[in-house]
């Protein structure tokens, strides 16, 4: 009985040099992306003439690579007409779940060129982004309107399990009123609100995300119990709910900065409140994660990273919270429930009226 032999890997030099190749893959996605070719090949197949009129050589080529380079997100049939694949249709701007704009952002400028300056951030341990750009990632995102829209859109459906694997994984019912701190449109305060009928909540975040997160909160049906609060978590944080969550929050920040969060959480939180940090929790040692790339993205983006959980037991030290414990999830994060330790603190400001939405809220209630 013969044994197939099993096929030799490439040689190292071979597989480096398809590593440092790996670099022009994205660019065929954006091309179509930016093209706009999946929307053009909705109706059916089309030649490459019929796509953008001659002359069409270069068109035909960048085309037909992105049919014959597994995986294909076009089909190329012998008349030299092309069709979308499953794979492609996820670029036309209509369809649910459309990932056009979030290949945009993730392939542009504000991403590629960082990764492109790692090595300044290897021997730095600075942002290569503020090297690169002159001003911090979310300064630079802030003046950008269109990229910080697609970034938003981008995070909402790379994490969209998170919310609902939270949710899940979470026993959430005895809160009376949680807090989502930048929680954006309110995508994880909802979902975990909407497996609940009694439960307010609120959504701090910056203005510009109030109309967003008005239309996602109507739409859920939750209008009149979650209020949106319009501000900064460096200067204040809605004070008195029995819950307060960070979801993708703490990583994108130095210690110091972090401290200065968590410090402002802590001085929001009732004695018996509850902080849960949703992130990545790496695992110690060699051991693959997918929040070990997303670490190395943190680093020539932000003065952030990802934390395991010793780090993330220090961090709250620091900042006198104390780790309670790790809860893991369906989804590649994991929830990192933390409490204020101390006791020593005005026993009659528990029992206060939350006093968070006085001056600040902009309320989301229809009526």
């Amino acid at each position: 009985m013969s044994v197939a032999a099993s096929p030799q890997a490439p040689p190292p030099q071979a597989q480096l040099m398809q590593m440092a190749f790996g670099f022009t893959v994205p660019f065929l996605p954006r091309a179509a992306a930016n093209l706009c070719l999946a929307d053009h090949l909705v109706d059916g197949p089309k030649t490459a003439e019929q796509l953008a009129g001659p002359p069409t050589p270069t068109l035909l080529r960048s085309t037909a690579c992105c049919a014959r380079s597994p995986p294909s997100v076009w089909y190329l049939d012998d008349s030299h007409r092309f069709s979308l694949t499953p794979l492609g249709e996820p670029l036309h701007s209509s369809v649910p779940c459309s990932v056009r704009t979030d290949i945009l952002s993730m392939t542009g400028d504000l991403f590629v060129i960082p990764w492109f300056r790692l090595q300044y951030s290897a021997q730095t341990g600075q942002p290569s982004f503020n090297h690169c750009f002159g001003v911090p990632f979310f300064e630079k995102l802030s003046t950008e309107p269109d990229e910080a829209a697609w970034f938003h859109d981008m995070l909402i459906r790379l994490n969209a399990l998170d919310a609902p694997s939270v949710a899940a994984g979470y026993d959430f019912s005895s809160f009376i009123h949680s807090a989502d701190i930048v929680g954006g449109t309110g995508h994880m305060l909802t979902t975990i609100l909407a497996s609940y009928t009694g439960p307010r909540g609120t959504v701090l975040d910056l203005a510009q995300c109030q109309q967003g997160a008005a239309e996602l909160i109507q739409l859920r049906g939750i209008a009149d119990r979650v209020t949106f609060v319009a501000g900064s978590f460096f200067e204040s944080i809605p004070a008195h709910c029995d819950l307060y969550l960070m979801s993708h929050v703490i990583h994108d920040w130095s210690e110091e900065q972090c401290l200065t969060i968590l410090a402002n959480c802590h001085r929001a939180m009732p004695r018996n409140a509850k902080l849960l940090i949703i992130e990545h929790v790496l695992p110690e040692g060699d051991i693959f994660h997918s929040g070990k790339m997303l670490d190395m993205n943190m680093l020539v983006q932000t003065p952030g990273q990802e934390r395991t959980e010793a780090v993330y037991r220090a961090l709250l030290e620091k900042a006198h919270f104390k780790l309670a414990r790790v809860v893991p999830t369906n989804a590649p994060v994991s929830i990192v429930e933390a409490v204020p330790p101390d006791v020593g603190r005005d026993q009659n400001a528990d029992t206060k009226k939350p006093a968070s939405c006085a001056g600040f809220s902009i309320g989301l209630n229809p009526s």
